[in-house]
């Protein structure tokens, strides 16, 4: 790719996202992982969470392709398709009452304002009491698919973890080869409020949010601890989420995400942004 590239760099309520209106193909597929690797990185790019190319779709409004920092492209990201919705609607892309593919599916959304909510898909698998023995103790955590992976840890003390290290062990630990997951350490404050800090896999660092797996540990928090919907998560950017679900029979539906969606700033990608 020779030629610059208007982006948006946004923010869904902490994670931050580089936003590319792709309907044009100017990121090629062949090249999309070493592209997303060079603008995701801070200090010598751009930097971000992630990215997200915004395409054609023959089924929906639009058609999303999200990748982590890292490169690789993922099944969904809950804080990223906010943003993705709210981008779509800046952009007259679509109206405010929306759908989009995914790899995980189509997901419908609402714009209102800044705020945006959008719908889940249903968990793929639970495991209750997936505990892992590292650094000469257990640590009891559960763990559930949500498009990707999370384990789920509960604590009164998660400002005491070293989120970085121990998120790191979960990350690579062996029980998740090959893809790995992403490491969640949550305090429920009542039946209605939890705090999370989460380590995410891609990143390879905490984050500020993470929509997917404020989620899964809404979930296993009903499972566990009776958790009422709507449950509002603060993640550790404190910019809080919404979770709202419904359980009948023990199966989960009607699950949305909701919280704020911002654009940070408009710029253009010159090559020097990946060519280094």
């Amino acid at each position: 790719m020779k030629q610059s590239i208007e982006f948006f760099k946004m923010s869904g309520s902490g994670n931050d996202f580089i936003v590319i209106d792709n309907r044009n193909q100017k990121v090629k597929n062949n090249s999309a992982k070493t592209f997303v690797k060079k603008v995701c990185t801070k200090g010598l790019s751009v930097g971000s969470d992630g990215l997200i190319l915004i395409e054609k779709s023959t089924k929906a409004d639009f058609k999303w392709r999200y990748f982590n920092a890292d490169g690789e492209e993922v099944t969904f990201c809950g804080n990223g398709s906010r943003c993705a919705a709210y981008f779509s609607v800046l952009k007259k892309i679509a109206r405010p009452s929306l759908t989009f593919e995914t790899k995980a599916g189509i997901v419908s959304a609402e714009v209102k304002k800044n705020s945006v909510k959008v719908s889940m898909m249903l968990p793929g698998r639970i495991e209750l009491n997936k505990n892992l023995f590292f650094s000469q103790r257990k640590w009891e955590g559960h763990f559930m698919i949500l498009g990707v992976p999370h384990w789920i840890h509960f604590a009164k003390d998660i400002d005491l973890i070293n989120v970085s290290e121990i998120g790191s062990r979960v990350r690579h630990h062996m029980e998740f080869l090959p893809d790995g997951t992403n490491a969640n350490f949550v305090d429920i404050l009542n039946e209605r409020e939890i705090r999370m800090r989460t380590f995410e896999r891609g990143v390879e660092a905490e984050t500020l949010a993470c929509g997917t797996g404020a989620v899964a540990s809404v979930l296993t928090g009903h499972i566990l601890y009776n958790l009422s919907s709507p449950v509002t998560v603060y993640p550790k950017g404190n910019i809080p989420l919404t979770v709202y679900f419904k359980k009948r029979d023990n199966e989960f539906s009607d699950i949305f995400l909701e919280g704020d969606s911002r654009v940070i700033y408009e710029g253009i990608l010159h090559p020097d942004a990946w060519n280094y």
